[in-house]
């Protein structure tokens, strides 16, 4: 739980005004001043803290966000000798209390509350480095110091050795920093109090030599071993043993590293180790002097800071950031070794949403903890890692595995994994996932390629049905793009004005006249061409954006029958309109009033309209989601149940559905269209067509081809058809043509 500072507990989450910004220097001054050895009284000591809070508060706030300016906030803390080892905590501990007040959420940050507190632990990283360096720095400043007080002791020593060895000793035995002097074998000469602390037991330092203290289980850092002064670059971790040979050599005069050393209770000591070379009167090496600053808590906090930054909070898996990083190296190509492959698994669990909605987020979170745990036994190499990269999506990275199967078997093992229902408080909760698989050579491919294409396949495995992995290629990413693109695409060719509608006659087969005629919504896209509907209505409609082009298609429909029916030269009875209605459309709370509307400014008569609704979206529906239907069918328009027969249609439903029009779908007039006809299609027709009419429906067949076809449904008693026999979808005026030929 985080602590909540007296006095100053969170008001409105608002960024740190002036006024906020001294509270806080004082909250600060209160918590540190006691165990800092700085000269200021309190109120110099927390002036000298304002600034230092305003480059926190301005690199919060920053709109590009660079946390190293926090790192002259540590700078300066060391400056007012704030150097004691609890000052860190306490400096970062008010740090993390304070300022997250100003970034949670309801703050004008306006930043998610993750990237919020992302910012925090990144700031605090950041004054922690600029403490560690300055306070490094303080004490190289001292170490150097007392080497130079060694020195001089020593030199001087023929013509005041007694005043100079009591100073050497004074300076040797009560210095902070532990200090080593040994013979060129490295075999220990003298040692002081802080040396011996450090390693917790004076035999176990001297048992040994000083090139056999190296930690076994943790070699140099690359980044620190060996950093001679004189040159000022890395050495290589393996380096140390030769840069310390030129040293005994009198090669070079001094060296510094960050190593590892084990003490004697088996625990591990992380010191700051700078080692110079002590030569006689005559200028020959003859002695090794190390000065040992202790950093074993620095490191832990770096390290905690670390593993905050790069593991996910919840189930302490890799995150994103790491994730990337770790496909950063994978994705590095080998100068003149073989080519190198990568393998990347995208994981999204089905049907997680709905446990969150039932159940709660804490039952969620305790899934995915669950989930993770199966997750990390997948791993079975360390060039394998499964990461959350957020929600309930995890990505499992393979870096240059032998062959595709190698990474599909990834995918088998996790999918295995979850296959096990989670036991949580006694409820079996059944847990699955779908896989998008990505594999091939590392040239020429970016992480985000990678992950984008990994994200398409697995969404493309989740359309089949999930539970299941698919590899990604390149034609079905293509595709998937494509999609993608005329989704976003949707509004603004609504509003380029880029769709269009053609319309297909519906005709009677008592004595083929034209009835009216079916709208169809087209799209004039400026780069595919003229696309169907079973392009871009799943997109409209998974988007929302059905509403307003569902609208559009209304208003020109219908205003495309009042012109028809005002036209005094189309004989015949006044064609009425058909125009398709989505699923999303019918949950719209104002449908009802969108088509009453565009009557009442067309003028069209609403018994000349008709909706076709899908028979999969009423059959089965509750009385609520019926009842904006029933209030159309109240205006006088009628409802068609469109695709009738595809799905498993409860045939009592028929008599309280408000429909006036069966739809029937094609599929069950196939074997119609050459003679003789299928009699069990036949039969089937003639037992839809007679409940119809007992119901006072009409019956209208999609597809009708060919003659045959149309005089065998008119023997059926079937009452409208349209196909291409008729006429395909086409412009306006083809319908009034059509109306001419027929009747003429």
């Amino acid at each position: 739980m985080r602590p909540v500072l007296a006095g100053y507990g969170p008001g409105p989450a608002t960024a740190l005004d002036d006024d906020s910004l001294a509270r806080f220097a004082a909250i600060w001054s209160r918590a540190i001043y006691p165990v800092t050895a700085t000269s200021m009284t309190k109120a110099e000591f927390e002036a000298h803290l304002r600034p230092l809070a305003a480059v926190l508060r301005d690199t919060l706030h920053a709109e590009r966000f660079e946390p190293r300016a926090a790192v002259s906030v540590g700078t300066g803390l060391v400056a007012a000798h704030c150097t004691d080892p609890e000052a860190l905590p306490s400096i970062l501990g008010v740090i993390d209390a304070y300022l997250v007040l100003y970034c949670g959420p309801g703050a004008d940050l306006g930043l998610p509350a993750d990237e919020c507190r992302a910012r925090c632990s990144r700031l605090q990283h950041a004054v922690a480095v600029g403490f560690a360096h300055a306070l490094r720095e303080r004490t190289l400043r001292e170490q150097e110091s007392i080497s130079r007080a060694a020195l001089n002791a020593k030199s001087e020593a023929e013509s005041a050795l007694a005043a100079s060895e009591a100073r050497f000793r004074a300076v040797f035995e009560t210095a902070a920093v532990g200090i080593g002097i040994a013979d060129l074998d490295g075999t220990i000469l003298e040692l002081n109090a802080a040396l011996v602390r450090m390693f917790g037991s004076e035999a176990f330092i001297r048992q040994r030599r000083t090139c056999d203290w190296l930690h076994p289980e943790h070699p140099e850092p690359p980044e620190h071993a060996g950093r001679p002064e004189h040159s000022g670059r890395p050495e290589h971790s393996g380096d140390t043993e030769d840069v310390n040979r030129e040293l005994v050599r009198g090669e070079r005069d001094h060296y510094q590293i960050e190593k590892a050393y084990p003490r004697a209770d088996g625990s591990v000591l992380w010191a700051d180790v700078q080692v110079s070379l002590l030569r006689d009167g005559a200028g020959q090496p003859r002695y090794q002097l190390a000065l040992l600053d202790d950093v074993t808590e620095r490191r832990r906090l770096l390290d905690r800071l670390r593993h905050q930054a790069t593991h996910d909070a919840l189930t302490a898996l890799p995150n994103r950031a790491l994730f990337f990083e770790r496909l950063d190296q994978a994705l590095e190509e080998p100068a003149g070794g073989p080519a190198r492959h990568i393998g990347v698994c995208y994981l999204d669990l089905d049907g997680f949403k709905a446990v969150n909605d039932s159940l709660g987020h804490a039952v969620g979170d305790r899934l995915l903890l669950a989930v993770a745990d199966r997750l990390r036994d997948c791993v079975t190499s360390p060039d394998q890692l499964v990461a959350r990269i957020g929600g309930d999506e995890f990505v499992a990275l393979y870096a240059d595995p032998p062959d595709r199967r190698a990474v599909t078997d990834l995918a088998a093992r996790i999918l295995g994994a979850l296959s096990t229902p989670v036991l949580l408080d006694d409820r079996q909760l059944p847990v699955h996932g779908s896989l998008g698989i990505v594999h091939g050579p590392v040239g020429g491919r970016g992480p985000a390629d990678i992950l984008r294409s990994a994200d398409i396949t697995m969404y493309r495995a989740k359309e089949r049905g999930g539970n299941r992995y698919e590899v990604a290629d390149a034609d079905a990413d293509a595709r998937a793009i494509t999609r993608h693109g005329l989704t976003n695409q949707l509004p603004s060719a609504l509003r380029h004005h880029e769709f269009f509608v053609e319309y297909q006659p519906l005709i009677a087969l008592e004595d083929n006249t034209v009835l009216g005629a079916e709208a169809l919504v087209r799209w004039s896209h400026p780069v595919h061409g003229v696309l169907g509907p079973d392009r871009f209505i799943p997109l409209a409609e998974s988007t929302g954006q059905i509403v307003p082009l569902g609208r559009w298609v209304l208003e020109q429909a219908v205003r495309q029958a009042q012109e028809w029916r005002q036209d005094t030269h189309c004989p015949g009875p006044p064609p009425r309109i058909n125009v398709n209605l989505s699923p999303v459309q019918l949950g719209h709370r104002g449908l009802v009033a969108d088509v009453a509307a565009v009557l009442d400014d067309s003028g069209l008569e609403p018994s000349a309209l008709c909706l076709e609704v899908t028979e999969s979206a009423l059959i089965g529906a509750d009385k609520d989601a019926l009842e904006p239907l029933r209030r159309i069918a109240d205006l006088g328009v009628a409802i068609a149940l469109d695709d009738f027969g595809t799905g498993y249609s409860n045939l009592a439903s028929l008599r309280w559905l408000p429909v006036s029009v069966l739809k029937l779908d094609r599929a069950f007039t196939l074997g119609m269209r050459r003679g003789p006809a299928d009699p069990m299609e036949s039969k089937i027709v003639e037992c839809i067509v007679t409940l119809a009419h007992a119901l006072d429906l009409t019956v209208t067949v999609e597809g009708v081809e060919t003659r045959v076809q149309a005089d065998h449904l008119r023997a059926l008693g079937c009452d409208t058809a349209q196909g291409w026999y008729y006429g395909k979808a086409g412009p306006a005026d083809r319908l009034h043509k059509l109306t001419l030929a027929d009747t003429g």
